[in-house]
C-alpha cells in the first residue's frame, strides 16, 4: 500500500510527465512549422515516450490501491528558433526531471516503500538514456552548425526514429 504522501508525490510525477509529453509536442510543432519533418518526428516520438511515462506512474498508482489524480498542465514555451535551441532545452528539463525521479526514489527509501523504489529503477535508468540522447543530438548540432547539407542529412537521420513502446508498460 502506497502512503498518502508518496501517492501525492507520485500523481505530481504524473503532471510532470505530462507537462514533458506537451514540451516535446510544442516542439514538435515548432519544427513542423519550419519545415523540419525528421526534428518534428523526433520530438513527436519523445511526446509519445513522456505519455508513456505517465501512463506507467498511473497504472503503478492503481495497482497499489491509490488514486490517480489528473491536474492542470501549465503553459510550456511554442518557439525555438533552432534545433540546437530546442535540444539544449530538452536537455535542460531532462535533467530537471532526474532530479524529480531521484527525490522520488530517496522518498521510497525513507518511507522503506521498497516496491516503488522497485518501479523507480527502471525510471532512473531512462533518465540517464533521455539525457545521454539530448547531448549527443547537441554535440551533432553543434558539430554541423549552419552546413545546409549536414542539417539536411540530420533531419532525415531524425525522421526515421519510430516509436516503440517500453516493455515496463506491457508489464503493468
Amino acid at each position: 500500500m502506497l502512503s498518502p504522501k508518496m501517492i501525492d508525490a507520485l500523481n505530481e510525477q504524473i503532471n510532470a510527465e505530462m507537462w514533458s509529453a506537451y514540451l516535446y509536442l510544442s516542439m514538435a510543432m515548432n519544427f513542423e512549422d519550419k519545415g523540419m519533418s525528421g526534428v518534428a518526428n523526433w520530438f513527436r516520438i519523445q511526446f509519445q515516450e513522456e505519455q508513456a511515462h505517465a501512463e506507467i506512474f498511473m497504472n503503478y498508482i492503481n495497482q497499489r490501491g491509490g488514486r490517480v489524480v489528473l491536474k492542470p498542465i501549465a503553459e510550456v514555451p511554442s518557439e525555438w528558433a533552432t534545433p540546437l535551441d530546442a535540444f539544449h532545452d530538452t536537455l535542460t528539463h531532462e535533467k530537471k526531471v532526474t532530479s524529480l525521479i531521484n527525490n522520488l526514489f530517496a522518498m521510497a527509501e525513507d518511507e522503506k516503500d521498497y516496491a516503488t523504489r522497485d518501479r523507480l529503477t527502471w525510471f532512473v535508468a531512462e533518465q540517464v538514456e533521455e539525457e545521454d540522447n539530448a547531448q549527443q543530438l547537441i554535440d551533432k548540432f553543434t558539430m554541423i552548425g549552419n552546413d545546409g547539407m549536414g542539417l539536411y542529412m540530420l533531419n532525415q537521420e531524425l525522421g526515421n526514429r519510430v516509436y516503440t513502446a517500453p516493455s515496463i508498460l506491457a508489464a503493468d
